[in-house]
This record gives C-alpha cells, sequence and structure tokens, in this order.
C-alpha cells in the first residue's frame, strides 16, 4: 500500500533547534484532542498541554491553529498505513483477497484515532479549504492509491477489464463502509467488511464480466 512520506523538516525561525522527535507526538495529541473537542475548539493552549510540551515548542513548528491541522491532515494516516502494510501484503494474488484486505485495512483507520479525527474535522472543512485540501492530498490519497494499485493488478491477472478505477463500481464497494461510519454511526468491524466483499462487492463485479 502506498504510504505518503513524512514531511520534510521546516527551518527554524529562530531560537533554539527544533527537535523532531516530538513531531510524533504532538501530531498524536493534536488527533486526541479534535475527535475530543472538534477543530472550533481546539487552541495551541491545549495542544501543548495535552502533549506535555511547552507552547514555545508548538510556535516553532506551527504559525496559527489552521496551519497546524492542516499539517497534521496532510499526514493523517500514513501511520496506520504503514502499520498495515508492514502486517498484511498489499497483493495477495487475488482480487478477492486483495478487497479484504483492504477494506480490512479500511476498518482500522476509520477505528483508529486518525478516524475518529476525521469525524470530527469533516464539518469545518467546508469553512476552511486548505483543511478539505490538505484531507484531499492526504488521506484521500493514500487510499486512491492503493484502490488504483488493486484494480491494476487486477487487469494484470485478467480478473477484470480496465477502467474500473475511479469508475462508480468502484466507489460502490467502498461507500457501505464510509455510509455506516459517518452516517448510520454503526459499528465497523471486519465481520462487516468481508459481507461488504461478499455481498455487495463479488456480486457486483461479476455482473461486470469480472472473474472473481
Amino acid at each position: 500500500m502506498a504510504v505518503l512520506s513524512a514531511p520534510d523538516a521546516r527551518p527554524s525561525r529562530g531560537g533554539r533547534p527544533r527537535d523532531p522527535s516530538r513531531d510524533g507526538v504532538i501530531r498524536a495529541a493534536i488527533l486526541r484532542l479534535l475527535a475530543d473537542v472538534g477543530y472550533g475548539a481546539l487552541t495551541m493552549d491545549a495542544v501543548a498541554s495535552e502533549a506535555g510540551v511547552g507552547k514555545a515548542t508548538i510556535y516553532r513548528r506551527w504559525r496559527t491553529k489552521e496551519e497546524l491541522v492542516v499539517d497534521t491532515v496532510s499526514d493523517l494516516n500514513a501511520a496506520e498505513a504503514a502499520a498495515t502494510a508492514a502486517a498484511e501484503p498489499a497483493d495477495t494474488g487475488s482480487l478477492e483477497g486483495d478487497l479484504r484486505v483492504l477494506l480490512r485495512s479500511l476498518v482500522s483507520l476509520v477505528n483508529s484515532p486518525a478516524g475518529a479525527a476525521t469525524q470530527a474535522l469533516l464539518s469545518s472543512m467546508q469553512h476552511h479549504p486548505a483543511l478539505a485540501e490538505a484531507f484531499r492530498g492526504g488521506p484521500v490519497a493514500v487510499w486512491r492509491k492503493a484502490f488504483d494499485d488493486m484494480w491494476a493488478r487486477a487487469e494484470q491477472r485478467g480478473e477484470v477489464q480496465k477502467g474500473l478505477s475511479g469508475s462508480l463500481i468502484a466507489e460502490a464497494i467502498g461507500a457501505p463502509i464510509v455510509q455506516r461510519w459517518l452516517v448510520n454511526g454503526e459499528p465497523v468491524d471486519n465481520a462487516f467488511a468481508d459481507a461488504v466483499v461478499d455481498v455487495v462487492a463479488l456480486p457486483i463485479l461479476r455482473a461486470g464480466g469480472a472473474k472473481v
């Protein structure tokens, strides 16, 4: 699975040198606070307190709250994607197997701190274009690439015809997980992901001539 690389370290704005080892601690604190209080109530003071660092440490990295959150969102699910890629192979040798791995990975994401933070941010994105752009260029880009790679492998195996990537069929396969996560508020687990493969994905693909 493709994973976004961590952003390059920014040049220091003066004072003591920046300690890159604290970036992960600060970003984790931001995710927890976003899930707890949302974007509107998030403050730099709260981030510093939650991360156990001084405000100067925060301001050496980010000048404003929006800059802080945009930077975090840009790399929002890289850690989860990296952990999944290390634990399970992206290429199982079949489209059905790849679908199960990928949808289970999506389940892990929506149930992670990054997923909770995403839920909290959705209502703010329409008022903050920089947040929306960071989301499209971060988490959405990671998962689009993962699905595109899966369809490309299936084409090479002769399981599906070309053109599925980005199609309505492709969007329909992931939609039930997003629907349950963001709209229904019901539990999203691996059993549900497997049911989506069996009841939604495979029948739709077979109806379209896929050899799965």
